[in-house]
């Protein structure tokens, strides 16, 4: 499925759009001005975004400009604004915009113009909704690679899944029996431990800076911790750690 950010300070339009699109298929996530829009785009990349020109504080002309300058350059957008004159236009395409789509608008034409630049993209651009970003840590999940910054993290397959599948579920704690079940399948046989062990794994292979990132939570499981910059639902890490297995099945 693909996903589409749409940045729309107009609280009306953007619920239609988001509705719209829901209806469309498609995940959805909204933002009313930029620095929301910046700390969504650090989680997870979407397939396309729906961006307005006239937005508070930093204008939309401005955000497209830093997007294709650069590592969100792939990424297309399609430009929102009750601007209908042909300079406006051509300042957006120029500025890197794949489409410009002129308010008033209705249902069927955001529709159509969504599908036809995402298949001009590639198809539905759910390669690109699975690459997470958070900060210099990359999870680029259809060519199973992580990076931390510029250096690769060599990471096995059940390690690069557990981490896949934390990510994806940022501030959410799981129990042990639940990424066992979830990561590992019904048919797994071998203890919890095992998660333990490929946690521990993943924090040491990670570093320092970053280790951090999967928190324990006292008596219950694990969680992926986002900084608090970019999940404002982020509380306070739980300091304890669980004991620690020396071995475990890949």
């Amino acid at each position: 499925m693909a996903t589409i950010y749409c940045v729309e300070d107009d609280d009306g339009i953007r619920e239609l759009i988001t509705c719209a699109l829901k209806t469309g298929g498609y995940e959805v996530s909204s933002f009313a001005e930029a620095k929301s829009f910046e700390e969504g785009l650090r989680r997870k990349i979407p397939s396309l975004i729906l961006l307005d020109i006239m937005l508070p504080g930093k204008d939309g002309l401005k955000i497209l400009s830093e997007l294709k300058a650069g590592m969100y350059a792939d990424i297309p957008v399609i430009m929102l604004t009750a601007r209908s004159t042909e300079l406006d236009k051509v300042n957006g395409l120029e500025a890197g915009a794949d489409d410009y789509i002129t308010k008033p608008f209705g249902i069927m034409e955001l529709l159509s113009r969504v599908k036809a630049v995402l298949r001009r993209a590639g198809g539905t651009g759910s390669a690109a909704a699975e690459q997470y970003i958070v900060a210099n840590l990359v999870l680029d999940a259809p060519k199973h690679k992580v990076t931390v910054g510029e250096k690769d993290v060599e990471l096995t397959y059940k390690e690069f899944e557990l981490l896949k599948y934390l990510v994806q579920h940022p501030g959410r704690v799981f129990t042990r029996a639940q990424l066992l079940q979830e990561v590992w399948g019904y048919d797994y046989y071998g203890g919890t431990r095992t998660v333990d062990v490929h946690v521990r794994r993943l924090r040491a292979k990670l570093g320092g800076e970053y280790e951090h990132l999967i928190g324990t939570v006292r008596n219950v499981g694990y969680r992926f911790d986002p900084p608090e910059e970019e999940s404002a639902n982020n509380t306070a890490r739980e300091a304890a750690e669980m004991g620690s297995p020396t071995s475990a099945d890949e």
